[in-house]
């Protein structure tokens, strides 16, 4: 056995493992795993007998896996931790699926989230879609019809779309609905658990809390109530630590609110003020204080903690009516308290305020009770929303009235202050008698009889705000109504007791037309005197209740002398008192015309009029009794049977109702509907009526009034059919009548809507023949029920899609035709609905073609392009191989089959070169091409058959054929090399390796041209090149040869015998793709090698076909170094391939591609900063120009796409580039050269004097630089590359770089060394030669040590390099011996170059410090260096080194004096020196002084004295002042000092040659 993982043991009894480690182990420490091997062999498969879903868990953690290690390497650590959640997700279901224990049901819903979480993370890593059916397993696409694939991949895809834009929501904090358990969910709930509060009160308080939109100002929810002890504990207190509950029904709309806020509002009972004693009154509410909490985020879902304790500070509310800005008074309406405590950024709580922990629940109150068992129970308090939920389930009954009590404006009277109004509501019948419980101020407590108001301490017009909910039975509401009665409250006990009621409002819950009360604010009517009249029901409700009653019945007291006690008086009129209602039943309705509906029987002379005023209620009123309206529609139908004008009126309205489910609004109810109709629909006869009437309208369709009815109804045309089936009626006949439409051109509206809407009832078709196999001998089900039926409806649906997809067709409705044409291949895929090649065979004929022609005009992002591409490619899979002949047989001329080629051929490329559906839909994708791979191999063969001959031959049909094969083969889907192992080996076993099919196939097309091969080339060498280029082995040794017959068909047929076409084709070619990234070396080899095979065995070919062998070879090499280099870090090395292959071009004398590689390395060398190389590169693009008129070819004029004509045009646009590069890098010697060029073609040929003035103000420019400016000596540096560890273009030779400014040896070397640890140190460089020629020179001894001198042996091995090119380039070098007196007389000279230099400087720059020039003269003036004179003169002027070298005295006499021109040169310096030197360096001053005139007097005894020239020494005033030397030449120096001592002659001149350095210690 082998281990296939790394195991580390971690107890005794195990055993540590690595990949590979093999062995014998005892069978009680082996688990054999069930599993059935296929293709035993070499290549067999081991697949474990499990369950489908284990074995695709298994390999997607395998997967993934690899993945995961790569997301670690490239430190993308957000998608890590993702995938690692995942993946420990997955690991943990796959252990619990495979344990066995889960209950069915259990396991069926694991199931479904290990595919939800597979499906998510193969789309987050980029990963292939795994399309299932509806069980969760994978679809084999080997039976599985085209369209149920497309549809598959379809639902698949916006499934996991869906939920990455729900996460997304979520970490955006917009939506919750997107985690896991949200995803299928309407309702949700808020759970919150009140921990504590803390707030000095003395006094009982009740606790209301609610949930509070800022933004509208309005509550969402009613109220949870809670009483407060004094003692600062409940009031129950069996409720300590028990204080929770849900508030209910929320909807995903209230989850985007943009604020949402949960307030409390704190209310004190007790007395009026709280410092009041016992004699006063007790047991008045009034307001205290209120908090609020911002929930957004929990309600976000950005906090998800229910063990999180938030604290929301207590805001109190002052009661004096003095209210200074900071504070809020008690008197202030609820809704302007709560939002001024929400705007204002901090609350002085001084400690007090309220701890709760929320949490956000998915699903209604019975789903969270189940799902979250451990916080919701029955004890739980529920306060629901003041609304409905998203969706209203049947069987979900509620009946709640919301009363508000809002405001009212109350008359002082005798009183000399405003009364403390406090307001009784209470629920009596008609009959005056009080129902009891029936309010509910708030959630947690049962109900009560009365309410009473809180109080407000001498407010005339208070607002209050409170509401309350109102729950009574369904029955009694028509005879009940609420009662308001007004009385003063005083803060003394003994007048409280005698204060009685002073008014009294009431309004009843049901309207005179048996509607409910509306929805909203009513202004009541507050009646006033005696009090056992104002509590006697039956004097009041005779009354009107409010304003608006008492304006429209004209009121007025003295018509009624038996109410005159009991009426407004002139003294109330200003009373007013106004409450909001809100009414949430599912059997209470506020519209007149659906209540008269409902209550038909009672009412049935106005049956009509309420049918028709159906269609103005509101929708969401109906859906609201959606079960309830249609039993009453269809027993209106039902039982007024003789009356037709209902059946029309009822179908019409039956239409309304579904055409309302299908709105966007209300789509949730479509579940609602279909459980009406499997389960409460009970019109057995109904199908009569709904058929006669569609019939109808179908067969009016001419008259245009019922052309919108008409097509509302065939808008709704599925769940009509639903009705009908479930009638269980035979509706094969009235099918007939549905699809036989007019083909007048009236009718393309309505006939478009039956395309559109027909196939929605496909299905349910179905349901009706399964009754009709019962009768006629259980035919075929299907919805196309046998081949007979087929035959009938066949042609004419047929005729509606090929009307639609007419060229000539002005409006075509894509979408029904789609959607139509699927659902009938689909049927005709199936194995079970008998023979179908006939219908196959119809459909091509009449629609296949204008299928093609549809998806060719077709946008690609057209929503129905990829419905169209399914139906045009399973028309092709379906079609057998006698179709496509019969099919191109039925075109009646040779141009038709031409065209219809044509179009396929273009089609197909466009498809495979756009793709029209995503990338990760790898199964339809690989079934489109496979169908497509059939369908071009049999076209094929029509070419060959048709379109061979001489004189039936189509160029452009053969063109495309292969054009389009090329595209098939290159696509990268089938690309087999760049997908994982996995997919590799899946992808090869289930549909083998398509190229190689479709390449074999090109080539057999290729050779069977025969003579007419020649009208390919050079055409097809590029696409030829991509077939050969496939990494497949035997692909490539399959179509390698084509390119030898094509060298051989050009070499025959062309006058001047050779292959000149295909060469540069190739090259060109072979360039563009290996840049591209295709080739490699395998390929290289076998291309030389095969190339070379076939040449050789070739009479004519075998010397230039050998010599182009090799020169592609060759050109492969550098093309894949190039490639290879370009992701390279060391842009160096990038620059020396390009050098390389644009070298090969330029041999090659192929301008266009070797000026693109110029271009390149001229960015290289810009985006390094080294301009001068990059004017170096410009200029041999310039060097290709002429200063002529000529026209430039496009080749020349390159990607800067200057805008010029000419050659001249381009080559001084290039030059002023050229220039700049030059002015950047300080070559300014070198733009002087190119604008010298420039200035002449400006001045005698062009004769623009502008430029040239500009030009020459450039050029004094640079001419001062030259003096001015700093230029720092560039060292070089020598580096070798031995060994195979190095790139080819490196291994086994010497490279010369050129250092940056001020770049040391030490930080070239670590720059080295940090990209090839291996390589061989720099050596530093001496340039003798400008850019040529290179000296590193190592000392070494030669023959015996003289201990006296250690001169007299140092020898210098010194290795000059000559570079082959301009940096980088490669180089050539050798090995030259230099003696130890030219050591010496280049010393010498260095030296004195260096005192020249530094003189100079510090003459021209009294700014520069004296620090070096100090150095400088004390280390020669002072010797102490190697010796200093004395050792030259015992080493080499001795007597007997003259008679040992006799042939070195001229250079002994150089030595003497180059010693002696030293002495001018110091003194220069010197005096300098003293010039600049401050306190501190006069010591050392005088010491230099000393020591100098010792030196100079010795040597000028010893070798003569040396005058510099007037012209050298003469003093010259610069623009400051300042006077300095003149610039020395280095050349100047070494002549001076050869020439004779005596000699007062000296040449002053010469100056510099071109290639001489021309700058203090430069050389170019």
């Amino acid at each position: 056995m082998g281990a296939i993982y790394n195991y580390n043991a971690s107890q005794d009894i195990e055993l540590s493992l690595q990949i590979g480690d093999r062995g014998i182990f005892p069978e009680t420490y082996i688990h054999l795993k069930e599993a059935t091997v296929e293709d035993r062999g070499q290549h067999e498969t081991v697949i474990p007998s499990e369950a489908p879903l284990v074995q695709e868990l298994t390999s997607t953690l395998r997967e993934w896996a690899v993945i995961w290690h790569k997301l670690y390497v490239n430190n993308k650590v957000t998608l890590f931790r993702q995938l690692q959640q995942m993946t420990y997700s997955l690991i943990e279901w796959r252990s619990q699926i495979l344990s066995g224990t889960l209950p069915k049901d259990e396991l069926a819903e694991l199931q479904k989230k290990v595919t939800a979480k597979i499906d998510h993370g193969n789309r987050m890593l980029g990963l292939d879609l795994v399309v299932r059916d509806d069980n969760g397993n994978i679809l084999d696409p080997d039976k599985t019809s085209t369209i149920a694939l497309f549809r598959a991949h379809e639902v698949a895809s916006q499934r996991i779309e869906e939920r990455i834009q729900e996460e997304k929501s979520i970490l955006q904090n917009l939506d919750l609905r997107g985690q896991s358990i949200f995803n299928t969910m309407h309702t949700y709930c808020l759970y919150i658990n009140f921990k504590n509060f803390v707030c000095n009160i003395g006094e009982d308080a009740e606790l209301l809390m609610a949930l509070y939109d800022p933004d509208q100002s309005r509550f969402i929810s009613e109220n949870y109530l809670i009483r407060w002890g004094s003692n600062g504990m409940p009031k129950e207190i069996e409720k300590l630590n028990n204080l929770q509950a849900v508030f209910t029904d929320l909807s995903s709309t209230d989850l985007i609110r943009p604020k949402i806020s949960l307030v409390c509002q704190i209310i004190r009972v007790g007395h009026m003020e709280l410092k009041e004693g016992k004699k006063h009154t007790c047991g008045l509410r009034r307001p205290f204080g209120v908090a609020v909490m911002d929930i957004t985020d929990i309600i976000h879902g950005k906090v998800d903690d229910e063990e999180k304790q938030h604290f929301i500070p207590f805001q109190q509310l002052i009661m004096s009516p003095l209210i200074t800005s900071h504070v809020i008074g008690e008197n202030e309406p609820l809704t302007s308290v709560l939002n001024k405590v929400i705007a204002a950024k901090e609350v002085n709580h001084k400690g007090q305020g309220l701890w709760v922990s929320l949490k956000l629940l998915p699903g209604d109150l019975t789903q969270v009770q189940k799902d979250f068992s451990h916080l919701v129970d029955r004890s739980t308090a529920v306060a629901r929303k003041m609304g409905f939920p998203e969706i209203i389930l049947p069987g979900d009954v509620r009946n709640d009235i919301y009363v508000t009590l809002i405001h009212g404006e109350f008359d002082k009277g005798k009183k000399k202050t405003p009364k403390n109004v406090e307001v009784t509501m209470s629920v009596y019948d008609e009959d005056g008698t009080l129902l009891e419980v029936a309010i509910h101020p708030g959630a947690g407590y049962e109900g009560i009889s009365e309410y009473k108001s809180v109080v407000y301490y001498q407010v005339k017009q208070p607002c209050w705000y409170e509401t309350v909910k109102v729950s009574i039975a369904i029955e009694e509401v028509t005879r009940c109504h609420l009662r308001f009665t007004f009385r003063h409250r005083s803060s003394q006990e003994s007048r409280d007791k005698s204060e009685r009621a002073f008014g009294v409002a009431f309004v009843k819950l049901m309207n005179p037309d048996g509607t409910t009360l509306q929805d909203g604010r009513h202004n009541l009517v507050i009646y006033k005197g005696d009090n056992k009249k104002m509590e006697d029901a039956k004097f009041y409700l005779t009354l009107p209740s409010t304003k608006i009653e008492m304006e429209d019945k004209d009121f007025s007291p003295g018509k009624n002398i038996h109410l005159s006690n009991f009426t407004p008086t002139k003294e109330s009129t200003k009373d007013s008192f106004q409450i909001a209602t809100l009414i949430c039943s599912t059997k209470l309705t506020q519209n007149v015309d659906l209540l008269g509906l409902l209550n038909w029987r009672s009412n049935s002379q106005n049956i009509k009029h309420n049918l028709k005023k159906l269609m103005e209620v509101d929708g969401g009123e109906i859906v609201k009794f959606l079960q309830d309206t249609l039993d009453a529609l269809f027993n209106i139908m039902m039982e007024m049977s003789d009356n037709e004008t209902y059946d029309f009126l009822v179908f019409d309205a039956l239409v309304f109702i579904i055409s309302l489910i299908g709105d966007i609004k209300f789509q949730h109810f479509n579940p609602v509907l279909e459980t009406y109709i499997y389960k409460h629909f009970s019109a057995t006869l109904a199908y009569v009526k709904l058929t006669k009437v569609l019939n109808h309208y179908v067969g009016n369709a001419e008259d245009s009034s019922k052309t919108e009815l008409l097509f509302a109804a065939l808008k709704a045309l599925k769940y009509l059919f639903r009705f009908i089936v479930q009638s269980r009626v035979l509706y094969l006949r009235e099918m007939d009548s549905v699809v036989l439409f007019s083909n007048q051109s009236d009718f393309l509206f309505l006939q478009g809507a039956a395309l559109k809407y027909l196939p929605n009832i496909i299905n349910d078709v179905k349901m009706v023949s399964e009754w009709a196999v019962q009768i006629y001998s259980k035919q075929v089900v299907s919805p196309f029920p046998s081949s007979e039926c087929r035959d009938a409806l066949l042609p004419l649906l047929i005729d509606q899609l090929s009307g639609q997809l007419d060229d000539n067709s002005s409006k075509p409705d894509h979408e029904a035709s789609s959607q139509l044409l699927s659902n009938i291949l689909e049927v005709l895929d199936r194995k079970d609905v008998g023979p179908t090649s006939v219908h196959i065979q119809l459909i091509m004929e009449r629609l296949l073609r204008r299928i093609n022609r549809t998806v060719i005009g077709m946008s690609r992002q057209s929503p129905h392009i990829g419905s169209f591409v399914a139906c045009m490619t399973a028309i092709l899979r379906q079609m057998e191989d006698f179709h496509y002949n019969h099919y191109i047989s039925t075109f009646k001329t040779r141009q038709d089959i031409i065209d219809f080629l044509m179009e396929t051929f273009i089609m197909f490329k466009d498809l495979i070169g756009k793709n029209v559906y995503p990338p990760d839909w790898m199964v339809m994708n690989m079934m489109q091409n496979r169908v497509f791979l059939r369908s071009i191999n049999l076209f094929s063969e029509v070419l060959t058959k048709f379109f061979m001959d001489h004189s039936s031959f189509e160029l452009q049909l053969w063109n495309n054929y292969f054009h389009l094969a090329v595209a098939f083969l290159t696509h990268e889907s089938l690309q087999l090399e760049t997908f994982s192992q996995a997919k590799r080996l899946k992808m090869e076993k289930k549909y083998g390796d398509m190229r190689k099919e479709i390449g074999f196939r090109i080539r057999d097309m290729w050779y069977n041209l025969g003579p007419h091969k020649i009208k390919f080339i050079p055409s097809m060498v590029g696409p030829i090149l991509e077939v050969t280029l496939t990494p497949e082995t035997e692909l490539r040794k399959a179509t390698i040869p084509i390119f030898f017959d094509m060298m051989q068909c050009e070499f025959n047929f062309s006058g001047n015998h050779n292959f000149q076409m295909f060469e540069n084709e190739l090259i060109t070619k072979l360039d563009q793709e290996v840049e591209g990234g295709r080739g490699d070396e395998q390929y290289k080899v076998l291309l030389e090698k095969l190339l070379l095979e076939h040449c050789r065995k070739h009479k004519y070919l075998a010397s230039s076909g050998e010599v182009f062998a090799l020169l592609v070879s060759s050109l492969l090499e550098n093309l894949l170094d190039y490639r290879t280099i370009m992701h390279d870090e060391s842009k160096e090395n990038r620059m020396s391939c390009t050098v390389n292959v644009l070298n090969f071009y330029k041999e090659k004398k192929r301008e266009d591609i070797y000026i693109r590689y110029l271009y390149k390395l001229r960015d290289l060398h810009r985006d390094c900063e080294n301009y001068t190389e990059a004017a170096y590169t410009l200029l041999l693009h310039a060097e290709l120009l002429q200063w002529s008129d000529k026209p430039c070819v496009p080749h020349l004029l390159q990607r800067d796409s200057y805008q010029v004509y000419s050659q001249q045009e381009l080559k001084e646009k290039l030059y002023q580039e050229i220039i700049s590069y030059f002015d950047k890098g300080k070559m300014w010697e070198k733009a002087i050269k190119l604008s010298k060029e420039l200035a002449e073609t400006y001045e005698s040929k062009v004769f623009d004097y502008e430029g040239l003035g500009n030009l020459l103000k450039k050029r004094a420019s640079f001419y001062e630089n030259i003096i001015k400016a700093m230029r720092p000596q560039p060292e070089y540096f020598a580096v070798g590359y031995y060994g195979q560890g190095f790139p080819s273009f490196l291994r086994n030779k010497i490279f010369i770089y050129r250092g940056k400014e001020y770049e040391r040896r030490e930080d070239f070397n670590l720059k080295l060394l940090t990209q090839f640890p291996n390589c061989i140190l720099s050596e530093v460089l001496t340039q003798r030669v400008f850019v040529q020629q290179f000296q590193y020179s190592r000392p070494f001894r030669k023959g015996e040590k003289d201990p006296d001198n250690e001169f007299a042996t140092l020898w210098i091995e010194r290795t000059t390099y000559t570079t082959a090119y301009t940096f980088p380039g490669i180089l050539k070098w050798f090995e030259e011996e230099i003696s130890p007196l030219e050591n010496a007389i280049e010393t010498m000279e260095l030296t004195n170059e260096k005192i020249s230099n530094s003189v100079q400087q510090h003459a021209w720059d009294r700014s520069l410090s004296l620090h070096p020039l100090s150095m400088l003269l004390n280390g020669i003036v002072d010797p102490a260096v190697m010796g200093g004179y004395s050792n030259y003169e015992k080493a080499f002027f001795t007597e007997k080194y003259q008679q040992e070298h006799p042939e070195d005295q001229d250079k002994i006499e150089l030595l003497k004096r180059l010693i002696a021109l030293q002495m001018p040169l110091l003194g220069e310096g010197i005096r300098i020196h003293g010039e600049k030197l401050t306190e501190q360096l006069k010591p050392l001053h005088d010491r230099l002084t000393t020591c100098f005139r010792e030196l100079r007097e010795k040597v000028e005894k010893l070798y003569g004295v040396i005058t510099l020239p007037p012209t050298l020494t003469e003093r010259k005033q610069s623009r400051t002042g300042s006077v300095v030397l003149p610039y020395i030449m280095s050349s100047t120096l070494r002549r001076l000092s050869v020439t004779s001592v005596a000699s007062s002659v000296v040449s002053t001149s010469s100056t510099s040659s071109d290639s001489a350095p021309s700058r203090p210690g430069s050389d170019g």
